[in-house]
């Protein structure tokens, strides 16, 4: 590089900066290959993305379960009476999946008995027992999704699964064994039904809560395996 300084000639040469990476707080030295790459335009080839926050989801909400909800719900179909201050509705409104998934498979676990075909037989009875529910209560007149009765369908299995110890300990009394039985359908039945039998059925309301009571009989029936 030569520059004229008051017809002064001064000559020399700039030396190019050494580049440095810094990591860890450490500067070292860039390498050969790396400074040869991004001189060519190649630079974009030693970019590293952030991470993304979206990819450190926990497993839980990256499957949208949440505990504290499905918590609430289960006491909401456990407690039914209006007079305990729950917000029942919530069952019927903010349907989810896997609450209701849980509830049937451990149904279904405490119905085995050795016999793990019924596993799939209950979810099976869950899965088309709700949608025919669901169709009966479109056609009767009622605003209601097939994953709201699924969902409530689901939960309300819960009474059945309270009375289950119950019965292996009175299982020798006929009529205390019935009793329990019936207590728990109605139980079950009941909750279904006051979440999913509104209003808007009127004087119909019979033709609804029939088939959700033999509904839960069936389930009840498939306590001891089939």
């Amino acid at each position: 590089m030569r520059i004229f300084i008051l017809g002064e000639d001064l000559s020399g040469s700039i030396a190019s900066p050494e580049v440095k990476l810094n990591l860890g707080g450490d500067f070292i030295k860039e390498s050969t290959a790396t400074t040869f790459l991004r001189q060519r335009g190649y630079g974009w080839l030693l970019e590293v993305e952030d991470d993304d926050p979206e990819d450190n989801k926990p497993l839980l909400e990256e499957l949208d379960i949440d505990l504290k909800d499905i918590y609430y719900k289960i006491r909401c179909v456990l407690m039914p009476m209006p007079s305990l201050g729950f917000n029942r509705q919530v069952v019927r409104d903010n349907p989810d999946f896997w609450g209701p998934l849980a509830v049937v498979l451990f149904f279904s676990m405490i119905s085995l008995y050795g016999q793990f075909r019924v596993v799939s037989w209950i979810i099976t009875i869950w899965i088309f027992g709700s949608l025919t529910i669901f169709l009966l209560a479109r056609v009767l007149g009622g605003e209601v999704a097939y994953g709201q009765v699924l969902g409530v369908i689901g939960y309300s299995l819960l009474p059945l699964i309270v009375i289950a110890p119950l019965l292996l300990v009175v299982g020798s009394f006929d009529v205390v064994s019935t009793l329990i039985k019936l207590f728990g359908v109605f139980w079950a039945a009941y909750s279904a039904a006051s979440l999913l039998v509104g209003e808007e059925f009127k004087t119909k309301k019979p033709l609804l809560i029939y088939p959700i009571f033999l509904l839960y009989i069936y389930f009840l029936s498939l306590y001891t395996g089939v």
